[in-house]
């Protein structure tokens, strides 16, 4: 591999010569071709899909050929003849496939020189890790008068934004029958549009529950589609949850999701002792999220339902989260549970929770999973910062749960993982007899459809 320069230089025309080349090697990743259709917003599946790449080869060597193009320009542009050089003309012919993990090497060479308008042909071609030609063709440029000698520029380190694992939920969900959804009171346009894109995408088969009229009124003003969706009506948000809860007490209903009310609202219908969906089990949130700078699935608890959870509160936000991350495959989860620091200080009452709750899972009061704690945020999902600390652990650095000390903290915590470091949140109630679908109006289309996939692989796995 070529290493960075610190100094990029030209050559002028006068210092050139028939027979001078330059040569570039670069590894091409996966990362390169979907820039690649990012930045020119073609997606031809040849360059994002291998198998369909496959079955196409002459799409399949154009798409990624236009990288291995790229490697020409980066030549002609800092080496031969360099900073300066405008590029007038070009004839290439893509010969084989470039696929990711290949080490492909341009190079290009002097043919012609037109003194009168310092002008250069080039004779242009790449070649693969095997020696394989992969591109041929030539070049025309206009070679710079002027010698340039400068500090290369650093170039921005750019990170995709992928969220590979909900992807990975959708097809798994959507690869099962749909499940009924008791929706309550979707009468704004985010709760019906998120029912409506959920049924699309085959992930659940809606009942709408609320004021008929408003919901078909909301339909049509939107150009949404809901005449195979059955409607149960209501006069009000009160009745909608009523209703949508007792659809899924008698057994017609599988899924329970918000709408346009407040949460207080649908739950204060899921705990009622009779006609609720109550276990013994205390209610708990949780977020699953898909954060692209981390390199698994995280799930953070309690963010939206106990304010101030006691220990027993917090044994049952551990262990729902621990179910969880298993039904989802994740065959032996590690909760964290966090605090300010990762000691346990007397005045700090999250340590003190923290350490009975490591101890609960020791005698077998939170099973199948790794609980440890006090754990900081840095040292729960930053390998460097649990070894900075000494901290030997089977959790630290390599959380796969977060478990917040009170409400307002994992809320905070979501939030941050969302806006700030590009993260989706799925959210799902966890403790009732059915998984309850949460969605924000911040949610986007992925989050939404997501939340719904999560709880169609609960309410399956419960079957």
């Amino acid at each position: 591999m070529d290493q960075p320069v610190t100094i990029i230089e030209n050559r002028v025309f006068e210092d050139i010569a028939i027979g001078d080349t330059a040569s570039l090697t670069r590894k091409v990743s996966l990362q390169d071709i979907e820039l690649f259709s990012l930045i020119s917003g073609d997606i031809n599946p040849a360059h994002l899909d291998e198998e369909y790449a496959k079955t196409d080869i002459f799409h399949h060597v154009i798409s990624q050929g236009v990288l291995t193009a790229g490697l020409i320009s980066a030549v002609l542009g800092t080496k031969l003849p360099g900073p300066g050089t405008i590029y007038l003309a070009q004839e290439l012919k893509f010969l084989a496939p470039v696929s990711p993990g290949d080490d492909i090497t341009a190079t290009v060479t002097v043919t012609t020189t037109q003194p009168e308008k310092k002008r250069l042909m080039l004779d242009c071609h790449c070649l693969n890790q095997d020696g394989k030609e992969v591109l041929r063709g030539t070049a025309t440029v206009l070679a710079p008068t002027t010698k340039i000698s400068r500090p290369a520029v650093t170039l921005p380190d750019v990170r995709l934004m992928r969220h590979d694992y909900f992807r990975k939920l959708l097809s798994l969900a959507s690869s099962a029958a749909p499940l009924v959804t008791a929706v309550a009171h979707p009468c704004d346009e985010l709760s019906l549009r998120g029912a409506v894109e959920a049924a699309q995408a085959g992930l659940i088969t809606p009942i709408l529950v609320g004021p008929e009229e408003r919901i078909k009124w909301f339909a049509i003003s939107c150009g949404l589609d809901i005449s195979n969706f059955r409607i149960v009506n209501t006069a009000h948000s009160h009745e909608s949850a009523a209703k949508a809860v007792a659809l899924v007490k008698a057994g017609d209903a599988r899924i329970l999701m918000k709408g346009a009310l407040h949460t207080d609202e649908l739950l204060h219908e899921v705990v009622k002792t009779d006609t609720g969906l109550r276990t013994a089990r205390r209610l708990s949130h949780v977020y699953v999220m898909d954060i692209p700078s981390y390199t698994r699935p995280l799930l953070v608890t309690d963010a939206a339902i106990n304010i101030s959870p006691s220990l027993e509160d917090k044994r049952w936000i551990v262990q729902n989260a621990i179910d969880l991350a298993r039904i989802l495959g994740i065959s032996s989860p590690k909760a964290a549970i966090l605090a300010a620091v990762e000691v346990i200080s007397p005045t700090m009452p999250s340590t003190l929770d923290a350490a009975a709750l490591c101890k609960m899972a020791d005698r077998g009061q939170i099973t199948n999973g790794l609980v440890d704690g006090p754990l900081a945020y840095d040292n729960a999902i930053s390998p460097e910062a649990a070894r900075d600390k000494n901290i030997v652990s089977p959790v630290a650095g390599i959380a796969d749960i977060l478990v917040a000390p009170d409400l307002e903290a994992g809320n905070m915590l979501a939030k941050q993982l969302t806006f700030m470091a590009g993260a989706d949140a799925a959210g799902i109630v966890l403790g009732a007899t059915a998984p309850i679908i949460l969605t924000s109006r911040a949610d986007n289309a992925r989050t939404r459809l997501a939340s719904c996939a999560v709880a169609a692989i609960i309410a399956a796995h419960a079957s």
